[in-house]
């Protein structure tokens, strides 16, 4: 943990202070949060750096997730204190979901519930100068550990970011370590992410040492301590043992200083005066970017409500005395109509035929195509339910050929599960890659879903035999194993056809049918019955492990 200096903070003021200056404001402090204690505690040394350098202003934090106070308890103890204007300063570095979705649906939220309050929402901080200069020190701290000597065109940089699904804050990431390249002198540098964007860490630290430097320096470009950077380190540890001829340094993060306080000062100021900066010529919310194009315009939701307060929750439910314990994932609830519709079906014919673990999905079936016939020739691989639940509950990814069947999709259970769904057809790159290629745009959708997520995926054709020529090409021709293929598009061009060759292809998990029947609707069915599965399997490991908790 950093010290914070005393001279920084002899000027401090106490949050719940007032307001007198009318024309001042309190400013929020928002934080990401951690499960690890140090990740908090300098978080909040940061804080107290702010509050001694704020003139006055009553500076509250509070965190997104896990950590408590929430956001929301932030802004109630600010304006408690008098402010009638809050700027809310996100406490994160490069903004990506949390500072462009998260925090700003927390303070529309807030916005609504105080109408008498001015809400500002101030820029993440980007590649300020200050923050430049704090990781040039960082690095000169490093080197200073050595006891050799060694130039710096002799050395390799290797930048370690968060890594996020932003690619404008990923390329940040690759600017800055550009940035450090030229202006300290280095003779490369290396990129890599802790994690969702690659190359990873050790992926990176690998192909550093390979560059044939003396010296690799580990620049973790994080604010504080926590989970990550701890793994990072531990990372370039395993590098120097492996590789005793290379020195390997570890640089800190970014920490507890006055110019992070002096950045998270002049967003607060920047927000207030209308002027904060955002990055939005490259958002891919607001403009068109390569390989992103189906997230134009997307809907503003918060993901973090789940783990919001999550700590505290847990020790006020682990300090409780409830007299049953509860399962806390609802079961799929079906409309009266819908239900009353499934008991018609389940009298409808004799079900004992069939497997158990197939009910679900053929009754599904019945239900989307009005015909008791349409489950009769229905092709289950051995496995498929099992491997598509388990694919819904750990790769959370359903790729479909057309968006008919993205569309099928029942909202709540994407929703609940956490699952993306992803439909390529009308992008522009499938668009170009059809041409290019002489494909459908189904097909060159199927090839760039190959391409974006490899094998992570459940793979679900309602409409194009196409996509299904070219999902068997692809697993045939060059290993691509999806963890389920759902192949029953409709037709009488190529469809009988490509779903027997589906049926033929052994070396995945699949559901298919015989003929010409089938369409959008049939492979929607087939997912939100594997949806709905999951769920129940999940309450079902949650009861039991609740009876053997009782039992103990």
């Amino acid at each position: 943990m950093s010290a914070v200096p005393a001279d920084i903070l002899s000027g401090a003021v106490n949050t719940v202070d007032r307001v007198d200056n009318a024309a001042s404001y309190g400013i929020v402090i928002a934080g990401h949060g951690s499960r690890d204690a140090d990740a908090v505690r300098e978080f909040e040394a940061l804080v107290e750096i702010v509050r001694a350098r704020a003139r006055g202003l009553v500076v509250t934090h509070g965190y997104l997730e896990f950590s408590s106070p929430t956001i929301g308890e932030a802004v109630e103890a600010n304006l408690a204190a008098g402010s009638k204007q809050v700027a809310v300063v996100p406490g994160v570095l490069l903004a990506a979901r949390h500072a462009k979705n998260d925090m700003p649906a927390e303070v529309l939220e807030l916005a609504r519930q105080h109408p008498g309050i001015d809400f500002h929402f101030g820029a993440a901080m980007n590649l300020h100068p200050q923050l430049l200069q704090l990781a040039q020190e960082r690095v000169l701290a490093a080197e200073a550990q050595s006891a050799q000597t060694i130039r710096r065109d002799d050395t390799c940089l290797v930048l370690v970011g968060r890594g996020t699904t932003d690619p404008d804050a990923n390329g940040e990431v690759s600017k800055l370590a550009r940035m450090l390249e030229e202006g300290m002198g280095f003779g490369g540098v290396y990129v890599c992410y802790s994690g969702t964007a690659k190359p990873l860490v050790a992926d990176g630290l690998r192909a550093a040492a390979l560059l044939g430097f003396a010296r690799i320096i580990v620049l973790p470009f994080f604010l504080f301590d926590g989970v990550l950077v701890k793994r990072i380190y531990a990372a370039a540890d395993d590098l120097q043992q492996r590789e005793p001829g290379l020195e390997v340094l570890k640089a800190g993060y970014l920490g507890v200083h006055r110019h992070v306080a002096d950045v998270m000062l002049e967003r607060a100021r920047e927000a207030v005066e209308g002027r904060a900066a955002m990055n939005c010529s490259l958002c891919k919310y607001r403009v068109q970017i390569v390989g992103f194009e189906e997230q134009i315009g997307e809907p503003q939701r918060a993901h973090h409500l789940q783990v919001r307060g999550l700590l505290n929750r847990e020790t006020l439910v682990a300090a409780s005395k409830a007299d049953e314990p509860k399962v806390d994932f609802p079961p799929y609830v079906p409309h009266p109509i819908e239900k009353e519709s499934f008991e018609i079906i389940g009298a409808g014919r004799d079900w004992s035929m069939f497997p158990p673990a197939h009910l679900t999905a053929l009754q599904r079936l019945v239900h989307a195509s009005g015909d008791f016939n349409a489950v009769d020739d229905i092709y289950f691989s051995a496995g498929a339910i099992e491997a598509g639940i388990s694919a819904i509950l750990r790769c959370k990814r359903v790729v479909t050929d057309v968006t008919m069947v993205q569309t099928g999709l029942k909202r709540a259970l994407v929703e609940q599960l956490g699952v993306e769904t992803w439909c390529g057809v009308h992008d522009r790159e499938t668009h170009l890659l059809a041409q290019a290629q002489g494909i459908t745009r189904s097909a060159a959708g199927v090839r760039r879903a190959w391409e974006k997520f490899g094998n992570d995926i459940i793979l679900a054709i309602g409409d194009a035999p196409t996509a299904i020529v070219e999902t068997t090409r692809l697993i045939r021709e060059h290993g691509w194993r999806p963890q389920l293929v759902i192949g029953l598009p409709v037709g009488f061009v190529g469809t009988r056809e490509s779903k027997d060759d589906l049926r033929r292809c052994l070396q995945v998990p699949r559901i298919t049918n015989s003929g010409t029947r089938g369409g959008s609707p049939w492979a929607a069915t087939v997912v939100n019955a594997l949806m709905i599965d999951a769920i129940g399997q999940v309450i079902a490991a949650q009861e039991a492990e609740l009876q053997i908790n009782a039992g103990a």
